[in-house]
């Protein structure tokens, strides 16, 4: 089965998930959206992509010289998904258009957990979307907490956790939303970060706070986990090693910020530069009884992308094992382990 795949937004996260997604053997793009054209919408007919536009719009793309395939809705009626990648609150008010053609759609992180009453990460609830009409993928930071959690509560069980989270002012090419020179702390307590946790692991107990600073490169966070029994760091580290889309990196090898894992995902010749994987400091985790305290760093245009794929095999009933699907990805993407 070769799964029909439309995305809704052909920007950071679009246009990732597109090559994403075309580097697999059972889905293809039918398509892509943009509302004006813009450099990437031309991005996306020199990658061979068809464009779609809302209807008063062609005549715009036809002036700039750019082909355009028909309206967002024959779009929407040509393809078994939607991967909506709007900006934050735009994808709910899409919603009763996927209604109406009668497709699925997979909504962001920047949506509400209400948009689609089911979230989704790989690696704690894959089976939740097996089938659904909507889905979410959480965002960005709450894939990673996912991430290096859930493999923790499975191993040892998690009594609470709690995250600061340092999160990048904007990102690289965002230029509306800096330069900044401040460090901004989030005061409405406790941020969104834990609840949007709960959506895909509702007994988890986890409490969080923010802070915004004068970066582009990534978020890191600052966790401390209290554990149902006493276990050593190499236990921890044991697990974690077995656990998807997770990066060991190590400060005493001279990678002690985010700029230098970033320059890392350079060295490895990622496209884009992009770090799939959350990046964890396995020289700054530490165990003391019950408790464990560690770092990660989120690179937040892609780590999401590898969660999209997933989703789509699990939404249209392609591959049954969470796994098995983990693995498949990794593979044509070039995500070790």
């Amino acid at each position: 089965m070769t799964v029909k795949v439309g995305i809704n937004g052909y920007g950071t996260i679009g246009k990732r998930a597109a090559s994403a997604i075309s580097a697999q053997d059972d889905m293809e793009i039918i398509g892509v959206t943009k509302t004006r054209p813009t450099y990437e919408a031309g991005l996306a007919l020199q990658n061979g992509y068809r464009l779609f536009t809302d209807q008063d719009r062609m005549a715009s793309f036809k002036d700039a010289g750019m082909d355009v395939s028909g309206s967002i809705e024959e779009m929407f009626s040509e393809a078994d998904i939607i991967v909506d990648c709007t900006p934050g609150g735009v994808g709910e008010k899409y919603r009763p258009l996927y209604e109406k053609a009668g497709v699925k759609a997979i909504f962001q992180g920047g949506e509400g957990h209400g948009v689609a009453g089911i979230s989704f990460n790989s690696t704690a609830n894959y089976d939740e979307s097996w089938g659904a009409q909507f889905s979410r993928v959480v965002s960005c930071n709450t894939t990673g907490l996912l991430r290096t959690l859930a493999p923790l509560d499975k191993a040892f069980g998690i009594e609470e956790a709690f995250s600061v989270l340092i999160r990048r002012g904007a990102d690289p090419g965002d230029s509306k939303n800096g330069p900044i020179n401040a460090i901004e702390p989030s005061l409405k307590l406790p941020t969104h970060h834990g609840p949007d946790v709960q959506s895909v692991m509702p007994w988890l107990k986890i409490q969080t706070m923010a802070v915004k600073v004068p970066t582009t490169l990534m978020h890191l966070h600052a966790n401390t986990v209290d554990l149902k029994e006493e276990v050593s760091t190499e236990d921890i580290l044991e697990v974690w090693s077995k656990a998807p889309r997770i990066k060991f990196v190590k400060g005493g090898e001279g990678i002690k910020s985010t700029a230098q894992v970033m320059e890392m995902a350079r060295d490895l010749g990622r496209s884009r530069s992009d770090l799939f994987e959350i990046a964890l400091w396995a020289d700054g985790v530490k165990t003391v009884g019950k408790k464990l305290f560690f770092y990660q760093a989120v690179h937040q245009e892609s780590d999401v992308v590898p969660e999209i794929v997933d989703c789509i095999r699990s939404m249209c009933k392609v591959e049954r094992e969470g796994p098995k699907s983990v693995a498949k990805t990794n593979a044509a993407m070039g995500i070790p382990r």
